[in-house]
Order: structure tokens, then C-alpha cells, then sequence
């Protein structure tokens, strides 16, 4: 379950600052055609952050709807809050969601302890597939791979998009999982190949917003034995996986879609539009893989 290539969508905005319902809809069946594996709503590129309670229970409720069960879809969860993400849980799988992807709590800073008390209580509460996100840089703290082995014990907890850039944390990830219904999955686009080559099954993108085929097939290829083709294009997309991440996430990327004339929106604050120089660098690359003219 949840392998292969994920995309984590932007939330889109219109004009006034209000989710972009139809837009997300669209977008929702792009990626359908397209060819991608699975759909990751409300989650860091989807701006949870600064979505209200309602409008992060609809995102996901219109991207279940929109994709009728023809992908699945891992709606994003999390909270520093255990209830909260309960909470939050509970909502996806009434109106079904596949599985949750639960952030690892943020900017309280628990132990390892506390980590695995917060996972498991989620676990206890609502009978879902649940996805770890483990993202050092986001929260503050690192879930080490003795307590992800301990979580991939637990009834329902199938994986983790792990996005530590650590790839001896993320091989030994591997290592202590193995033989469990567990499934590691890159968070970062551009360590999608070298975390599969340690044993990885898929990536959940940021890049998949703007080309879902060519990430789809780079996992694919790689996942049926094709290295050849998987590596080729992963050298392709080398300068796009940079390019998405010139300024902080999703700012990049929703410029990115804005141009190419995708639903997207601006960015809510405390994000903003990127400076003058990054802007020209996102361009450059997009006009050199023919993404823009």
C-alpha cells in the first residue's frame, strides 16, 4: 500500500485568498490522466499550516471525491496536537480517505517516548492505514529509526515519508523494518532514486504538481527492473527537483504551476512571492526542459 509515485498537491488559492475548489478538481484529474500512483492532499505543499479546520476537512473531502477511487489518496493529518490529529484522522477516514499521513509533532519537541505515546494513541483512536512523515527540518526533532521500527509493529502503521535527507538513517530504516508491512517512501524529489536503490518504494513529490508522467515513470521504471530508464530521467528532472526549492516549499512550485497555467494561487502568509533572482532561476530552468517558452 502507498507505493509508488505520490503526489503531495498544493492547496490553490483564487484571487480573494479562498481554497480554489475547482480549481483543486482539475487538478485532482490531471494527475489522474497523467498517470500518477496515488494523491497526498494537505500536507507541507498543501500550506496545512495555514489552512482553518474547515477549509483542511474539505481539500480533503473534494480530493477524495474528485478522484472516485481511481488513485488513492493519503491526506495529510498531522498536528503537534495528539487530539488535534486525532481529530483531523478521524474526518479522513469518514469521508475515505485511504490513509492519513501523520507529521511527526512539531515545535513542542518530544522524546522518542513521546513520539511513539503519540503515534500509537492516533493508532488506538482511528482505525486507519497510517504514513509517518518524518521531517527534521520542519519540526525540530528527529524520529530515529529504533522508534520507527517500534511504530512498524503497531496495527496500521504502514510506512513513513522520510525526509531527514539522512540516507544512513534512512538505510537503517530499511534494515530494522524489513519483514514488517512497512513501506519507506522519499520525501525529497531529488533523493527519490538513491533511496529506492537502498530498498525505498516510491516518493511523494513536489515535482509530480508540475510533471506527474515523468516522476511516475522514473519510480515505475526503476520498480520493474528498467535502472536504465529511471536513472536517465532522473537526470532529466535533476535541475527541476533544485529548481522547486530555490525558496522555501511551496512558494517555488505554485509560481511554477501559476506559469504553466495550472491552478495555484499565491502562497498565504507567512510565505511570499519569491525574490526577482529566484524567479529567474525557476524560469531558466523551466524554458530549458520546455516546460515554459
Amino acid at each position: 500500500m502507498f507505493e509508488g509515485a505520490y503526489t503531495a498537491m498544493v492547496t490553490p488559492f483564487d484571487a480573494d485568498g479562498k481554497v480554489d475548489e475547482e480549481g483543486l478538481r482539475a487538478n485532482t484529474g490531471f494527475q489522474i490522466r497523467q498517470g500518477i500512483n496515488g494523491l497526498v492532499p494537505t500536507g507541507t505543499t498543501g500550506e496545512s499550516p495555514t489552512l482553518s479546520y474547515d477549509e483542511h476537512n474539505r481539500v480533503i473531502e473534494i480530493v477524495v471525491e474528485a478522484a472516485k477511487g481511481k488513485v488513492p489518496v493519503l491526506a495529510g493529518t498531522g498536528s503537534n496536537s495528539t487530539w488535534e490529529a486525532i481529530m483531523l484522522t478521524q474526518h479522513a477516514k469518514e469521508v475515505g480517505a485511504d490513509g492519513a499521513l501523520v507529521v511527526v509533532p512539531y515545535y513542542n519537541k518530544p522524546t522518542q517516548a513521546g513520539q511513539y505515546a503519540h503515534f500509537k494513541k492516533i493508532v488506538e483512536e482511528v482505525d486507519i492505514p497510517l504514513v509517518i512523515y518524518n521531517i527534521p527540518s520542519r519540526t525540530g526533532i528527529n524520529m530515529l529509526p529504533e522508534t520507527m521500527a517500534r511504530l512498524a509493529k503497531l496495527r496500521n502503521v504502514v510506512g513513513v515519508k522520510e525526509s531527514s535527507g539522512d540516507l544512513n538513517q534512512i538505510k537503517r530504516i530499511i534494515e530494522l523494518t524489513k519483514g514488517e508491512d512497512f513501506v519507506v517512501i522519499s520525501g525529497d524529489d531529488s533523493l527519490t532514486l538513491p533511496i529506492m536503490e537502498l530498498g525505498g518504494q516510491g516518493i511523494i513529490s513536489v515535482a509530480s504538481n508540475m510533471v506527474p508522467d515523468k516522476v511516475a515513470k522514473l519510480v515505475g521504471s526503476f520498480r520493474s527492473g528498467d535502472a536504465e530508464t529511471a536513472r536517465s530521467l532522473n537526470n532529466e528532472l535533476a535541475s527541476l527537483f533544485k529548481a522547486i526549492f530555490v525558496e522555501t516549499n511551496p512558494a517555488p512550485i505554485k509560481l511554477a504551476m501559476k506559469w504553466m497555467g495550472m491552478a495555484a494561487g499565491g502562497c498565504r502568509l507567512p510565505l511570499v512571492e519569491l525574490e526577482p533572482e529566484s524567479q529567474a532561476k525557476l524560469r531558466k530552468v523551466m524554458v530549458g526542459m520546455g516546460l515554459l517558452k
